[in-house]
């Protein structure tokens, strides 16, 4: 008899699951990690720097795109090991274009990033010189 996996029946399992996949992710995924040290100084930036509630939003959304990229593209290869670890090009295709996918997220996330931020950290910049 082989092992099957069973839908959640709760709420509560349904969420134990998930936060059981976002802990999997943080503990086997080295990009996973360091996405999200960007994500903390990026966010301890914000808090410096005073931004807008609208500019909350904006990072919010930003860091959410490079870490869900980043869970699919792990998934992916997951997958994609799972069905072979013999060279093949389909496999690669797939391997590739998902971690194209969080470079693309990633380089418009840094993209928009300065977009949001140097209008706060020019001023800041200046008042630090000033003193």
């Amino acid at each position: 008899m082989s092992k099957s996996f069973n839908k959640p029946t709760t709420f509560a399992q349904s969420k134990k699951h998930a936060i059981k996949g976002i802990k999997l992710i943080i503990n086997n995924e080295r990009n996973f990690r360091i996405q999200l040290l960007v994500a903390t100084i990026v966010i301890a930036t914000g808090l410096i720097l005073q931004i807008s509630h609208r500019d909350w939003i904006s990072v919010a959304f930003l860091i959410a795109i490079v870490l869900i990229s980043e869970a699919f593209n792990s998934v992916i290869e997951a997958v994609c090991d799972t069905i072979s670890k013999e060279y093949r090009l389909n496999i690669k295709y797939a391997k590739d274009v998902s971690a194209g996918a969080v470079l693309v997220s990633a380089i418009l996330s840094a993209f928009l990033g300065l977009i949001i931020f140097v209008p706060y950290i020019i001023p800041f910049i200046e008042q630090l010189l000033k003193r």
